[in-house]
């Protein structure tokens, strides 16, 4: 189990010095690593650390699951207007696009993702997700293993299990 104390110490320290974590955030961080600890021989420990930055940077460090474009005003309206696969837009710790990909899923957790995509908002279902996705390479082709084993530590290729290469070097600096 992950020590909660040497964690949040080193969290405040390294990655979020400016600023103090509000009571929701250290519930959000608290259930994470819940999911973590609940899944943590699924992965290595630099696997994990990947994962981690992964979810910092996609969440922008809130750690709850997000829907893309959250930042833009009237969102919803703006995706409906701007994406091409709407209604099956981003989602989830690291936002699951494109009908296939809602439908794959909703196969493998036996839970109706295409019907009502929303339902990949709900963390235990975005954090199985985003597990899984980076274990079998369910994203892109590419697995975390491909770029994080035992005999390598690639934190910014890593970034191709998700979304090629778009923010590799600033995810990585988190990862370190």
């Amino acid at each position: 189990m992950i020590n909660r104390k040497i964690f949040f110490d080193g969290y405040r320290a390294r990655l979020d010095p400016n600023r103090k974590l509000d009571q929701n955030e250290v519930s959000a961080l608290d259930n994470f690593l819940d999911f973590v600890d609940s899944s943590f021989k699924d992965l290595s420990i630099p696997q994990w650390v990947y994962v981690f930055a992964t979810t910092f940077h996609e969440t922008k460090a809130t750690f709850l699951p997000v829907r893309e474009a959250y930042w833009i005003p009237n969102a919803e309206a703006w995706r409906k207007k701007n994406l091409r696969y709407y209604p099956y837009y981003g989602r989830g710790y690291v936002q699951i696009t494109w009908k296939d990909n809602y439908s794959k899923f909703a196969k493998l957790m036996g839970l109706d993702f295409e019907n009502n995509p929303d339902l990949v908002m709900d963390p235990d279902n975005a954090f199985h997700i985003m597990i899984y996705g980076f274990i079998h390479g369910s994203f892109t082709g590419k697995k975390i293993s491909d770029y994080i084993n035992i005999t390598k530590k690639d934190y910014k290729n890593a970034r191709r299990c998700i979304n090629g290469t778009d923010k590799a070097d600033l995810i990585a600096s988190y990862a370190n």
